[in-house]
């Protein structure tokens, strides 16, 4: 027979344990999804980037979990638009925080799925919990780049949409002036503007002025982009980037790729297996499944035996 506790007065029956948080990140508002594992979720909403009532949150939830007022925090939210600044800012407050893949959190799909924000908040605390129980397969935690590695990925990312930006004002200068059967040669090359004087009487007042305004932000673009990369080879020559320096001898890699892969791959990533370095390049294997394999096998021994009966006849075999 098992006796009953008794309590005395004044003794002290805080919880030891700790708290977990879970971010569902929105652009006006962020769900938080609270728990200690033993009872059920506190959810709260604070509008988005208010950092003072995150932090009322995490002290209700622990005084609702009756945990100590020092009792350690674990938070987690997916990656996306609003980068590292929120767990650097938690770090910054002594709280364990983690970044995930969205892509890597599991998913039922065997059944439809209902999705809203307080569902995805509750997901991720249920996740995070098994995750510091031991099953760190539950999803992929994303590594954080340093706040001066964060910021040397700008100058390519941006070059990269400035030459988004230059292809689709051409291809759309083009694109109008078919409409009146006039194709010209190369769009803001260097014969455009004489090209342009000969034939923009030929088209109409109102597509003429949109087609200027097309070419000035054309213009503009290629400026932009002619200025990074000035600098960026200014840069390299100086010596400030040898890793780039070092990749730009190798054959097939030139200065614009060299400078991607230092930035995006070997400046700040660290692989420990060849496995993690093809996956993070989207290299990994896909695994056939056992019933095409077999037949694939099947097919090569009937096609080896073929080929060996046709060199045995063709040689004067029996």
């Amino acid at each position: 027979m098992t006796a009953l506790d008794t309590v005395l007065q004044d003794k002290d029956t805080t919880t030891q344990g700790d708290l977990h948080v879970s971010f569902e990140l929105g652009d006006r508002s962020w769900k938080l999804s609270c728990s200690d594992g033993t009872r059920s979720p506190s959810r709260y909403s604070v509008n988005a980037g208010d950092q003072a009532a995150v932090l009322d949150c995490m002290e209700k939830a622990r005084a609702r979990c009756g945990l100590d007022p020092r009792a350690k925090v674990h938070t987690c939210y997916e990656a996306g638009r609003d980068g590292w600044w929120l767990h650097r800012w938690l770090r910054d407050q002594g709280i364990d925080s983690i970044v995930v893949d969205s892509s890597s959190i599991e998913v039922n799909r065997r059944a439809k799925r209902a999705k809203t924000d307080r569902l995805d908040a509750d997901k991720l605390l249920a996740l995070l919990l098994r995750y510091h129980r031991g099953e760190r397969r539950v999803w992929s935690v994303v590594h954080e780049p340093t706040a001066q590695e964060e910021d040397a990925r700008r100058t390519h990312r941006e070059i990269g949409r400035l030459m988004h930006e230059r292809t689709a004002h051409t291809n759309r200068i083009g694109s109008l002036l078919v409409m009146h059967n006039l194709r010209p040669g190369r769009i803001g090359g260097r014969t455009w503007q004489s090209w342009w004087d000969d034939h923009c009487m030929q088209v109409p007042a109102l597509l003429r002025a949109e087609i200027e305004r097309e070419y000035a932000r054309l213009v503009l673009a290629k400026q932009q982009l002619n200025a990074l990369e000035a600098e960026r080879r200014h840069e390299v020559a100086e010596g400030a980037h040898p890793i780039v320096a070092q990749l730009a001898k190798l054959r097939a890699i030139g200065p614009r790729g060299a400078w991607i892969l230092d930035k995006e791959l070997f400046g700040w990533r660290r692989f420990a297996n060849r496995r993690e370095l093809a996956g993070c390049l989207g290299l990994a294997p896909t695994p056939t499944p056992a019933a095409p394999r077999r037949a694939n096998k099947a097919s090569a021994r009937r096609a080896t035996s073929e080929h060996a009966r046709s060199w045995w006849s063709w040689h004067g075999g029996g």
